[in-house]
């Protein structure tokens, strides 16, 4: 193993530029990718957020059938939660936030119809909730927030399957160097890989310093990522807490270490399963 392993450092070496190439291309790949997956992370956790407080409301008709539309409400599978507010329900909920609306009701009566009031599984569920009570007879109007509902919606997915393309593709561009530079030094070493080959080397042999080669490229572009994506991201989430505390940014390390040792696998496993993609491609073709 130590004839290997410095085999592999020579070849490293010898292909200095190409390793560094792509070393810094892992590099900057898995800081995005770690970058879009803690975005990810928190867009769920705003999308979660959200749900929890996005409401459709159902403004039903003073003849309403109030107990059956509750119960068709409560059946559709995008609903979590549905509940009858009464008008004095309503009134009385209004009068903690306005003392005078009270007093305006006695004058003109109670303005407010009935209402049914559902929280959805899913954010996205909210349009699908409206429209299904509008089309219910006896509802007389449906709101949502559908102001901000539906462009939040729109923008955070955007977002995460725009930063879920942009990383396949670096990701696939970095196997790529991987592959060349590992070609690269198994061509530096075709005369030797040759004798090799006539002594009685097997193909295992051959391979296992150019495996190692990318393993530690792999291994190497990882520590990297992490250890600079880490602290970026803590004194970000710092900021924004400072900035914006409404904003339920992820920094448990119950939920993080996770997310990161995974960067760092993916980014072990790419240098690996590169390194021996393309030193059996290579053998095949002096075969």
């Amino acid at each position: 193993m130590t004839y290997h392993f410095r085999q592999a450092l020579l070849a490293m070496r010898g292909n200095l530029t190409a390793t560094l190439s792509t070393l810094v291309t892992m590099t900057l790949t898995l800081l995005m990718l770690g970058f879009v997956l803690l975005l990810t992370l928190n867009v769920d956790r705003t999308l979660q957020q959200l749900e929890s407080q996005v409401e459709v409301a159902a403004f039903l008709k003073p003849d309403a059938n109030d107990a059956d539309l509750l119960s068709r409400m409560r059946a559709l599978p995008q609903v979590r939660e549905a509940r009858l507010v009464t008008s004095e329900a309503v009134l009385e909920e209004m009068t903690r936030d306005s003392p005078y609306t009270r007093d305006a009701a006695a004058l003109v009566g109670n303005p407010f119809p009935d209402t049914l009031r559902m929280r959805v599984s899913r954010v996205e569920d909210s349009r699908a909730v409206a429209a299904a009570a509008s089309a219910l007879p006896g509802v007389e109007d449906v709101e949502y927030g559908a102001g901000y509902v539906d462009p939040t919606v729109k923008t955070l997915t955007a977002v995460r399957w725009a930063g879920y393309a942009l990383v396949g593709l670096l990701l696939l561009g970095t196997l790529f160097n991987i592959l060349n530079a590992v070609r690269v030094a198994m061509y530096a070493r075709r005369n030797e890989i040759s004798v090799m080959r006539l002594l009685g080397a097997t193909r295992g042999f051959i391979r296992l310093p150019h495996v190692i080669e990318g393993l530690l490229v792999g291994l190497t572009a990882a520590l990297l990522s992490v250890g600079l994506l880490t602290p970026a991201y803590l004194r970000l989430a710092q900021r924004i807490q400072e900035l914006a505390p409404v904003f339920p940014v992820v920094t448990d390390s119950a939920t993080l270490l996770p997310l990161l040792a995974g960067v760092a696998v993916l980014g072990i496993l790419i240098g690996l399963l590169g390194s021996l993609f393309a030193t059996r491609r290579y053998l095949q073709e002096l075969e």
